[in-house]
């Protein structure tokens, strides 16, 4: 019994067909997305903390800047607020560092009284309210009671 060589080579097929070629992208892309994707995510939960910090910055140098300031001059020097990207250092200057852009400030020092004070007597204390926003979102408030 004589085989026919062409014969045999048609019976054993070499290679992958388009369906098995397609499945095993698929399957891949699937394997890719698994791994990659808490990767990304963990990125944005960093770039928010960062956001998170320095908004929390950007309130408590403001509140300590209120704080060192004279009481008299509080509540009429304190009440303004910081359009998105106008951020102001100690001295005055806009931060031009990009990570600044989305925030702006806003604050607020009114004089306010205790339960305990006599409401024939000014007030004694002035509440100070530094509120910071990220894209117009707030991040961090920071209130504080100050005695005259």
């Amino acid at each position: 019994m004589t085989t026919n060589p062409l014969r045999s080579r048609r019976a054993r097929p070499s290679g992958f067909t388009l369906a098995e070629a397609t499945m095993a992208l698929v399957l891949l892309g699937m394997a890719a997305a698994g791994v990659l994707l808490p990767f990304s995510h963990g990125a944005a939960v960093q770039a928010e903390g960062m956001r998170l910090t320095l908004a929390a910055r950007l309130a408590n140098d403001l509140m300590e800047r209120i704080v060192a300031t004279p009481a008299d001059q509080i509540v009429s020097g304190y009440n303004y607020t910081e359009a998105q990207g106008q951020v102001r250092d100690a001295v005055g200057t806009v931060f031009t560092d990009p990570q600044y852009a989305g925030f702006s400030r806003q604050v607020v020092c009114v004089n306010v009284r205790v339960p305990q004070e006599s409401s024939d007597l000014p007030a004694d204390f002035i509440r100070a309210s530094v509120s910071v926003c990220y894209q117009g979102r707030p991040v961090a408030t920071l209130h504080r009671l100050i005695n005259e």
